[in-house]
């Protein structure tokens, strides 16, 4: 997408949370965007996490005036299902980037935004390259780009964002593996 575009460019950003919303935000309305966030996670686990995240979200989106679009229920079985055999780390990723990147192309054409993006693209721990690959795919099957930026560049900003707006800060990426794997420091083997 070009960076000259109308002031009124509606661009729908999925947010994984709180604190790696605070850079993408900002770039985005810097770059004259009227930025709506979608909540949509079914991979959080448990779900009480998923709780505290959603929270947190609901207190920064309060703070900086931003629009939400909330996914109702909790489709933690839908992950489960999905990743079902495919547990080990950057398969299970790719499912979840898809699930995630999909509902988010089909809010942004069913809500007629300009783009979509995410915030999974500030996070130096997940696969740049596979989400952009995704969100691409996604994009072109409804008819909304999606915006690829590098939102890593902001990584320190969000730090000091987090730390300024008192945002829960979460100790593992979000699913049940992924906890695993952080507290145990060994890596799911799928078998």
């Amino acid at each position: 997408m070009s960076n000259e575009r109308d002031a009124a460019a509606r661009i729908l950003l999925h947010i994984c949370c709180a604190p790696c919303s605070t850079y993408p935000i900002n770039w985005l309305r810097g770059q004259r965007y009227a930025v709506t966030g979608l909540w949509y996670n079914p991979n959080i686990h448990p779900w009480q996490e998923h709780e505290l995240r959603r929270a947190s979200m609901v207190h920064y989106a309060a703070a900086v005036g931003l629009d939400m679009i909330w996914a109702e229920g909790y489709e933690m079985p839908r992950f489960f299902r999905l990743v079902a055999g495919h547990e080990r780390f950057h398969e299970r990723c790719q499912l979840c980037y898809r699930l995630r990147l999909e509902r988010a192309a089909q809010v942004a054409a069913e809500n007629r935004f300009d783009a979509f993006t995410t915030t999974l693209l500030i996070s130096p721990y997940q696969d740049q390259a596979a989400i952009r690959s995704i969100g691409e795919a996604m994009g072109r099957s409804v008819g909304v780009p999606f915006l690829f930026e590098n939102f890593r560049r902001g990584w320190a900003e969000r730090g000091r964002l987090t730390k300024e707006h008192g945002l829960y800060r979460q100790q593992y990426c979000g699913c049940l593996y992924s906890e695993w794997e952080r507290y145990t420091g060994q890596q799911v083997d799928g078998s």
